[in-house]
């Protein structure tokens, strides 16, 4: 392998196409065949997730948090307004077996409150 100083490489700065260059030519599906896209992949991994779609799952939707000490949390009464660090319409925390893995918006079905989900927390993006 040669070094890089012996490599004759045009320049390249990202804004124009190389008028040198030959032309990409456009795929096409081979013939009779099918083109496996990123959705069949995403099929084929949701169906061999099968034998776990009975296991159950704890899920909580954190509306906020607060830390409080004890004398107050023993004067609490029914009709007390505990303050969350949460604002009116700011998304809540929706955290499955411990681990936050979405957030979301509350909403109400059918007389009973729900979630719906409006961001997925990918590893890493916690905070």
């Amino acid at each position: 392998m040669s070094e890089d100083s012996d490599l004759d490489l045009p320049q390249f700065d990202g804004n124009e196409p190389d008028a040198d260059a030959a032309p990409v030519p456009a795929t096409k599906p081979p013939a009779g065949g099918s083109v496996a896209t990123l959705a069949d992949e995403d099929e084929k991994t949701a169906g061999d997730l099968t034998p776990v779609f009975d296991v159950p799952v704890n899920v909580s939707a954190v509306l906020g948090k607060t830390h409080i000490d004890i004398n107050s949390l023993l004067k609490l009464k029914s009709g007390s307004v505990v303050e969350l660090d949460r604002k009116v319409g700011e998304a809540i925390d929706i955290y499955v077996n411990n681990r936050l893995v979405a957030r979301g918006e509350v909403v109400v079905v059918d007389e009973r409150l729900g979630v719906t989900m409006t961001e997925i927390i990918k590893d890493g993006d916690s905070q």
